[in-house]
This record gives C-alpha cells, sequence and structure tokens, in this order.
C-alpha cells in the first residue's frame, strides 16, 4: 500500500497543477523530500502526511489508498468467502467481500439447518436497512409484530431497528443473501 502512495501524491498534486518545490514550501519541508516521497524512497510521518493531504486538498486515507483493496480486488470467489459466526441452530453466516472501511453495505451468505433459525446471527437493532434474497428454501419471518412466509427466489427489505427472525421451515437447508448497510 505504502509504495502506491507516492503515485497518489504526485497524480494529486499535478492534476492541481502544484509544482514539488510549491508544495514542499506551503507544508515547511524540502522539495527533495517531496520527490523522495512520490518515488518511495521515503515515508512522511503521520503530521507531514497530514500536511500534504491538506495541501493537496484530499484525505489521509485517500493518499495512503483506503479504498484500494475494494477498488483493485472486487472479486471474491467461492473458495474465499470468510465464516463469521455459527449460533446454536446451527446456522451459520459467511462474509461475501473484502474487508474495507469505505464500504457502505456487507453482503452476507447465510446457512440454515433443517429448523435453524436467524437467532444471534441477524441481531443488528439500529437505525438501517436490510435485504435479503432466499436462495435455497423457505422461511417464516417476523419483523416486529408482523409474519411473512418467503420461499426460494423471493426477497424481503426492512429496516433494521424492529426485532426480527427467519426461520427454516423447509424440509432440509435453507440458504439466504442478506445485505445490510454499514449503518447497522
Amino acid at each position: 500500500m505504502m509504495d502506491f502512495m507516492g503515485d497518489r501524491i504526485k497524480k494529486r498534486r499535478e492534476s492541481l497543477n502544484i509544482q514539488a518545490a510549491e508544495l514542499a514550501k506551503t507544508i515547511g519541508v524540502s522539495a527533495s523530500l517531496i520527490s523522495q516521497i512520490e518515488r518511495a524512497k521515503a515515508y512522511p510521518s503521520i503530521l507531514t502526511l497530514k500536511k500534504i493531504a491538506d495541501a493537496l486538498h484530499i484525505t489521509v486515507g485517500e493518499l495512503i489508498g483506503e479504498q484500494s483493496s475494494l477498488n483493485s480486488n472486487p472479486v471474491v470467489k467461492h473458495n474465499q468467502k470468510k465464516f463469521v459466526k455459527k449460533n446454536k441452530a446451527g446456522t451459520r453466516s459467511y462474509l461475501l467481500s473484502r474487508h474495507d472501511q469505505s464500504k457502505l453495505m456487507d453482503p452476507f451468505l447465510l446457512k440454515f439447518k433443517e429448523n435453524g433459525d436467524s437467532t444471534d446471527i441477524m441481531t443488528t437493532r439500529n437505525p438501517g436497512q436490510e435485504y435479503l434474497y432466499v436462495l435455497e428454501g423457505k422461511f417464516d419471518v417476523i419483523v416486529g409484530s408482523s409474519s411473512y412466509t418467503i420461499k426460494a427466489g423471493d426477497s424481503f427489505y426492512f429496516t433494521s431497528d424492529e426485532n426480527h427472525l427467519f426461520t427454516n421451515t423447509n424440509k432440509g437447508t435453507s440458504q439466504l443473501l442478506w445485505i445490510v448497510n454499514q449503518n447497522n
């Protein structure tokens, strides 16, 4: 990640038509240091990096490539999904995307055993939204005081601030695609 930081600084500086010497003067360092940083021959202190970001009207996160893993490596292969949690009913959750602080949502695959439910898996009760798509099986759903039955091919969209429970009523396993926004 650090090897590309210099490239990001240089591209941003050039896009703003700022010379290296001008940037150096603005933040109180030598033009030689700016050149070394841009060529990955030196790495700035946190304070210097913050000064560079401010002078270039950009965030430190953007300079260090905070979004680079999401943008440069968006594919998660089937065998790369990450196991997250298993509850007492045997329901398992798997994260289907890479970790990245800039994500706005998290997609999960939920695998339910026969009669399994979402207790301790879908635990969010914050302002936010959730979306589910039934990949396989059949579910009884309770959201607040309302009940629903959904099956393969159905989708379900609700706000997270109400109690909710999904129970597999299929003979055998069932699966859901669950997408939660990051406000949760």
